[in-house]
């Protein structure tokens, strides 16, 4: 299934079920950035959080290589500044060894700081996730060891979140977050944050670049085909990754925004 550049077309291909999955597609060049970003909104994200970009020595080559790649002088703040995706730098300190987070610059953070992550091996920085040890930490390892400069791939996330702010960093507790959310309220205070994430190495540095693009809609926005499928997460993520999404806190309302929409289209 094709990635593309909205919460509506990336919905289908999000997972909504354990265990975790890669869910890597293969992109064509055209397929990589988005190619109509909003280069103010990333300029305000990068004015108000100075803290969002962190760099190590190591992943001085790799950036100097993406920025020639972009066409862009500067570093990799500059980078991020003129594509909608957020861009971090992953390198290898020696083959056959995971690849660690060497530089980052990201605008619209989904939970989650640089500074935690930052010199980390990958399975490190995915530890939150309950399974990825388990079912993806070896695979995704292999993969990204094995990954050649003249294939891109791509893969999503979709989450639920209670606010359609691009950059989601919240210091509430989930209960509190999702506090202000009703049956009744649903369609407009719920909304659907999704990751559209791509992976490239490149040729001379042999790093990786990993770009992460926001797309952020209210459940009203959706299809009823779309509000479906994320509401079907309720019954195919297990405990654990139900309790990290805080489902418990807008389980209720999302099924029953989801029951009214079908019901709505069944009568109709």
């Amino acid at each position: 299934m094709p990635l593309g550049f909205s919460v509506e077309a990336l919905v289908p291909g999000a997972r909504v079920s354990d265990p975790p999955r890669m869910g890597l597609v293969r992109l064509g060049e055209s397929e990589w950035l988005d190619p109509v970003p909003d280069l103010a909104a990333r300029a305000a994200a990068f004015d108000a959080h100075p803290d969002s970009v962190l760099v190590t020595p190591e992943a001085e080559p790799g950036i100097a290589e993406l920025a020639n790649l972009l066409g862009v002088p500067g570093g990799i703040e500059a980078c991020a500044r003129s594509v909608w995706e957020d861009l971090c730098i992953m390198v290898q300190p020696a083959p056959g060894e995971p690849f660690r987070l060497a530089a980052a610059a990201v605008g619209f953070p989904t939970d989650w700081r640089i500074a935690e992550k930052l010199g980390q091996p990958v399975h490190a920085v995915h530890a939150p996730i309950p399974g990825y040890a388990q079912y993806l930490a070896s695979g995704v390892d292999k993969f990204m060891n094995g990954l050649q400069s003249f294939n891109l791939f791509g893969r999503n996330n979709a989450f639920v979140v209670p606010s359609g702010n691009l950059r989601y960093m919240p210091e509430a507790p989930m209960a509190q977050r999702f506090a202000h959310v009703t049956a009744e309220n649903a369609g407009d205070t719920l909304f659907v944050r999704c990751e559209r994430e791509a992976l490239r190495r490149l040729p001379r540095s042999r790093a990786i670049v990993f770009t992460i693009g926001i797309y952020v809609e209210p459940l009203h926005a959706l299809s009823d085909a779309a509000v479906t499928h994320i509401a079907s997460s309720l019954a195919g993520f297990g405990e654990a990754e139900l309790e990290r999404r805080g489902a418990s806190h807008y389980g209720a309302a999302l099924a029953h925004y989801a029951a009214a929409r079908a019901g709505n289209r069944q009568a109709a």
